[in-house]
């Protein structure tokens, strides 16, 4: 992974320049990604002036504990979808204090999804002053670790466009 963590670091530059100028921070939550949304970022050195923190949400505990809302919040929501995204985007956003809020929920394969969603299905959701946004990918992969990075990409872009564009 630490292939993918250089080749991600000029990315994570540009974002904690974008950030920095406006003065922002930014809180993640991982979640097919496993971290790497998060570690792509912290391989900028004085990542605490653009990066407040966040975490991995693979599992529904973890997803409790980190966005403390109720299970009611999730009902009619699936795993890797637009609103599901949106809502931990918003809520890691808040319970961290950020102005933005990044989240990824996704498949990655190798396994079944506990909400059935398809291997390579991944939405990345950011919330902050600028509004709400999705990106989707579908890979048609079952390739594990190329999803992952796939996934990453995806995310980091979403941010990446999104601070260059509000």
């Amino acid at each position: 992974m630490s292939d993918l963590l250089r080749e991600l670091h000029p990315q994570a530059q540009r974002i904690a320049g974008l950030l920095r100028e406006r003065g922002e921070k930014v809180a993640v939550a991982d979640g097919a990604t496993g971290g790497l949304i998060a570690a792509s970022l912290l391989t900028v050195p004085g990542a605490l002036e653009f990066f407040v923190g966040g975490g991995v949400v693979y599992s529904f505990h973890a997803r409790d504990v980190l966005f403390a809302l109720p299970r009611e919040a999730y009902a009619g929501m699936r795993g890797a979808s637009e609103d599901y995204a949106l809502l931990q985007a918003r809520a890691i956003r808040d319970n961290f204090g950020a102005a933005w809020g990044l989240a990824e929920s996704g498949s990655v394969g190798g396994s079944s999804h506990p909400s059935g969603a398809l291997a390579g299905r991944s939405v990345a959701a950011l919330a902050g002053p600028g509004g709400a946004f999705t990106r989707a990918l579908d890979t048609a992969s079952d390739d594990r670790i190329a999803n992952m990075a796939a996934f990453t990409r995806n995310a980091l872009a979403l941010l990446e466009e999104t601070l260059k564009g509000s």
